[in-house]
């Protein structure tokens, strides 16, 4: 398993990306405007420290973000997502969102941090159970 980022939405991208970068003296490492989802996402990391980044979203429609909603999630890349979503479930953990694509998973710790799992390298073959698996609460 490898730490890849934690997920921030932002209400401002250009007052975020001032006080992250031009203020905290993170660099900006991609950027991406997904029109039909109507967001952007923009990946930072310390200078030096490329690994382990932090993925402003911003929602291009207004919203409010109470109750910590602006923190999205942690995300783990591993080798074997639908080994790693079975030996979870195995263990009593619900998976959220489950890897029909072979390629994304979401969990929440006791706590209700949602957690993000990606394959690493290419997506899995789809594959039952999770195919046609639902989606359960919220991710």
């Amino acid at each position: 398993m490898k730490y890849l980022h934690t997920m921030v939405r932002v209400s401002d991208l250009d007052e975020s990306l001032d006080f992250y970068v031009n203020k905290l003296g993170l660099r900006e490492l991609s950027r991406k405007d997904y029109e039909s989802g109507r967001f952007t996402l923009v990946f930072l990391a310390a200078p030096g420290d490329e690994e382990a980044q932090l993925e402003l979203t911003y929602n291009w429609d207004a919203e409010e973000y109470p109750g910590g909603r602006n923190f999205g999630h942690l995300a783990y890349r591993v080798q074997d997502i639908y080994r790693t979503c079975q030996s979870l479930m195995d263990a009593g953990v619900t998976i959220s969102r489950p890897p029909r694509d072979g390629h994304m998973a979401f969990v929440r710790s006791p706590d209700g941090i949602s957690i993000e799992l990606l394959q690493a390298g290419a997506p899995l073959k789809g594959a039952e159970p999770w195919l046609s698996m639902p989606n359960t609460g919220t991710w």
